[in-house]
């Protein structure tokens, strides 16, 4: 009789930088970027910076959260899309000020180290006679801001948003208890 020797089912570990779930949120996180970019971008034809940064934030906030369930951290059928949302929300929102403080600062040293308007015209293929002018430091400045939001994003989404923590089932009974 031969043994057949099993070895136990491993438990997914997760690691903080597993190159697949790093690729998958990178992909996910240019495209929610892309968008950003490009409402903020629209919405600052007619509005100040601070407010194009942060409507253009609300916009890719949906993108990013439909992209990241289906696509990274192996959540597309997790059961939990509810849990999931409340948890991304609230890192969306520490994100939000990551990203507008991060692109406020930045914009603050561009314009201390080089004070003049600083623009660069964009020519759109798609229009050949019309181009759009960009504004380099608001766009550094933003990016820089999306940076810092991006790495801090995928830290707390790996390891809260898209993880079992028991945080939500605790403010959901605290909510329970709390008399109408």
């Amino acid at each position: 009789m031969k043994q057949t020797l099993q070895q136990p089912l491993e438990t997914k570990k997760s690691k903080l930088l597993n190159t697949r779930d790093l690729i998958a949120y990178f992909l996910v996180a240019g495209t929610g970027a892309a968008v950003q970019i490009i409402a903020g971008g629209f919405f600052r034809e007619y509005m100040s910076y601070y407010a194009s940064v942060s409507l253009g934030y609300i916009v890719s906030f949906i993108v990013g959260f439909v992209l990241t369930k289906l696509f990274a951290f192996d959540a597309k059928s997790s059961g939990q899309t509810r849990r999931e949302m409340v948890k991304f929300g609230m890192v969306a929102v520490l994100s939000f000020f990551i990203t507008l403080g991060g692109s406020s600062l930045a914009l603050y040293v561009f314009n201390v180290i080089h004070p003049e308007p600083l623009f660069y015209e964009f020519p759109l293929s798609f229009l050949p006679e019309k181009a759009r002018n960009i504004n380099v430091k608001e766009f550094g400045g933003l990016l820089v801001g999306m940076g810092l939001s991006f790495t801090s994003n995928y830290i707390m989404h790996k390891t809260f948003t898209f993880k079992s923590t028991g945080f939500y089932d605790r403010i959901k009974d605290y909510l329970k208890g709390i008399p109408e």
